[in-house]
């Protein structure tokens, strides 16, 4: 796995990545208030839970979390689930790679097309997330499925760019942002496949992939005019 760190890709349409930073301060502000603020069940409230979202109720055999008190919409839950992170590392990561490539698409797109399509991407991956596991009570948190979106508008519009990685999270490498999101694209739909561990908080694979189709697709409609593909 590539940790990204740096690119090599000037800003030429905007002056200035605001949306991106208001983002990435929205998260960390969010996580802090999680950490010392926010009760645990907060997750519940405010988290996508797939069996909450398209059916409202679980059936008794797998009631774990009192979802009937739960007095957010539903629908709620899918811009509200971005901004929550189960831990530092999985804010951090998320944090990272929207820091690293989330200027240049918002350069492709200009600031208010580019918030449409960062939110839209996390809600699609929400709804992916949920379709595939439709009876999951597991609550449904964090950014990754929106900046998968945007990871997958940044590889069809600049895969030529050369990026500085860690490989393995120590080795700095400077490789090209379509091999690094290559391999990266590929990791998801393999762990998809593969085995789920017993582990208490899994990866929502199905997540990635639905916010990555979602990116792929909207990027060929909201970049702006004369921007183009495989730059």
């Amino acid at each position: 796995m590539f940790v990204p760190v740096h690119d090599d890709n000037p800003l030429r349409g905007i002056t200035f990545q605001y949306v991106t930073l208001t983002l990435v301060a929205m998260n960390l502000a969010m996580f802090a208030w999680q950490m010392f603020g926010l009760p645990p069940e907060a997750a519940v409230e405010f988290g996508v839970v797939p069996a909450r979202l398209l059916a409202g109720t679980l059936t008794a055999g797998t009631v774990t979390l009192p979802f009937d008190q739960v007095g957010t919409p539903p629908w709620i839950t899918l811009l509200s689930y971005m901004f929550l992170h189960g831990d530092i590392w999985h804010v951090g990561t998320n944090m990272l790679f929207l820091w690293v490539f989330g200027d240049n698409v918002e350069d492709a797109m200009g600031h208010t097309r580019y918030l449409v399509f960062y939110l839209a991407c996390g809600i699609f991956a929400g709804l992916a997330h949920s379709a595939l596991q439709p009876a999951s009570p597991v609550p449904l948190i964090g950014a990754s499925g929106a900046v998968a979106g945007v990871i997958a508008a940044y590889v069809l519009l600049y895969p030529r760019v050369m990026l500085w990685v860690l490989a393995f999270r120590i080795i700095p490498l400077r490789i090209s942002a379509g091999f690094a999101i290559g391999i990266w694209i590929l990791t998801q739909f393999a762990m998809v496949i593969l085995p789920q561990s017993g582990s208490p908080a899994p990866v929502a694979w199905w997540a990635h992939i639905g916010g990555l189709v979602a990116g792929a697709a909207l990027v060929l409609v909201l970049r702006r005019p004369g921007v183009r593909l495989f730059a």
